[in-house]
């Protein structure tokens, strides 16, 4: 335990010290490091699958869940899409030194308010490859070093990932630490990374339940909560019903394994005996496990029985619960409820049920008559995203760059005293 707290506690440092040289760095450099390191996962993208696809295999052979097989696989199309995002993030205005706040006071005293990095992101993560490119992406574009902590079922591959990086990197100008990767698989080191209060600035976790709770209970660094995705989609009486099965299909089969999925469908009871059978046979068709309560069952008797637990479940996977509701303020009372409150959705042609949603429904992202499946930081058009931030401090749902930095006050002043 000794070593390990040596030996994360020395790589936050070296972090911190190339944070300050980082914060000299111009966005021109910055930026012709981001396109370095996107060319360089392209070039080295067979070194990059070789190391993933014996991740992969020995996943398996553990018998781990398809729905986190699916996060753990790397492919040359994800890849390139890994490599496009850092691209979009070379597009995007550097969120560092805006003012917004300017004003000379009475006294004579210059004020103003500039965006300025936090200095170093720790970020905390699981099995998904892509987030290790994302975030180094995002963090050097806003003028942060960044020490990573992935998930033990893909250590290696994020570990090639973040060295030809950093290798590009540091041949393209960047302070050769300004991305650490914690290696060690013990999980007691990322207690030892939520207590480096004074040399990381920040912690955002992103994963399971699980993670999440850990890191807040053992963190002394402020953290950013990523939480967990219990989406829901509520078809109220007067929804289009074509309209209603396309977006809830897409909602929870495009992608079941990631936090924007639907996991609980809500459907007004005076169309429950109209549209159930409809939506049932589509999921069924898509391989979709459906848990209903016993209003749904006594329309769909094959449906499995729904417990409480069901309710307030991230499947992450093919699995979805199906709950008949008197009217939207039942719906929003139980999203309410059970919602993770990251993002909820309503289908209706209704526009005061629509309205009264978007105002009741405590969630970071509220959609009317679309997928949840866009919260996304690239569909919202920040380029990548950090992730998603379900808490209400500092920054909500997709996290791009404008988060990923605090506020510094500028105050010049030619002798006054108070």
């Amino acid at each position: 335990m000794l070593f390990m707290k040596e030996h994360v506690t020395k790589q936050a440092r070296r972090a911190k010290e190339a944070s300050r040289e980082l914060a000299c760095v111009s966005i021109d450099v910055r930026n012709a490091a981001l396109l370095a390191m996107a060319d360089a996962l392209e070039a080295k993208q067979d070194e990059i699958l070789e190391v993933n696809a014996k991740e992969v295999e020995a996943a398996k052979e553990k018998g781990t869940r398809r729905n986190m097989i699916d996060r753990l696989i790397l492919t040359p199309q994800r890849i390139a899409g890994m490599a496009e995002g850092i691209r979009q993030v070379v597009k995007l205005d550097d969120p560092t030194g805006k003012i917004d706040f300017d004003t000379t006071r009475p006294n004579g005293l210059k004020i103003r308010r500039v965006r300025v990095p936090f200095g170093v992101i720790g970020i905390i993560y699981e099995a998904r490859p892509n987030v290790t490119a994302d975030a180094i992406a995002l963090c050097i574009k806003s003028g942060n070093a960044c020490v990573l902590r992935g998930g033990s079922e893909a250590i290696r591959t994020n570990k090639k990932i973040v060295d030809i990086m950093k290798e590009a990197a540091t041949n393209a100008g960047l302070p050769a630490n300004v991305i650490e990767f914690i290696g060690i698989m013990d999980r007691d080191a990322v207690v030892v990374m939520c207590r480096l209060r004074k040399l990381i600035d920040v912690i955002i976790p992103r994963g399971g339940a699980g993670l999440i709770a850990r890191v807040i209970e053992h963190s002394t660094v402020p953290v950013i909560e990523t939480g967990t995705g219990v989406c829901h989609t509520f078809v109220d009486k007067t929804a289009d019903q074509a309209l209603a099965l396309k977006v809830c299909i897409n909602a929870k089969t495009s992608r079941p394994s990631v936090c924007n999925a639907m996991e609980t469908l809500l459907i007004h009871k005076d169309i429950a005996a109209e549209f159930l059978p409809k939506i049932a046979q589509a999921m069924i068709d898509a391989k979709v496990e459906l848990r209903g309560d016993e209003a749904c069952r006594a329309i769909i008797p094959d449906m499995k029985e729904a417990n409480d637990d069901d309710w307030a479940t991230e499947y992450n996977d093919l699995i979805l619960s199906v709950k008949i509701v008197d009217d939207v303020n039942a719906a929003i009372a139980h999203i309410n409820k059970y919602s993770s409150q990251h993002s909820d959705a309503i289908i209706t042609t209704d526009p005061d049920a629509a309205a009264k949603f978007k105002q009741q429904v405590d969630s970071a992202a509220v959609y009317v008559n679309t997928s949840t499946r866009f919260t996304d930081g690239f569909e919202f058009g920040f380029g990548a995203e950090i992730g998603i931030s379900t808490q209400k401090l500092h920054a909500r749902g997709p996290m791009g760059l404008e988060a990923l930095t605090t506020m510094k006050y500028l105050v010049d002043g030619d002798g006054q005293i108070r």
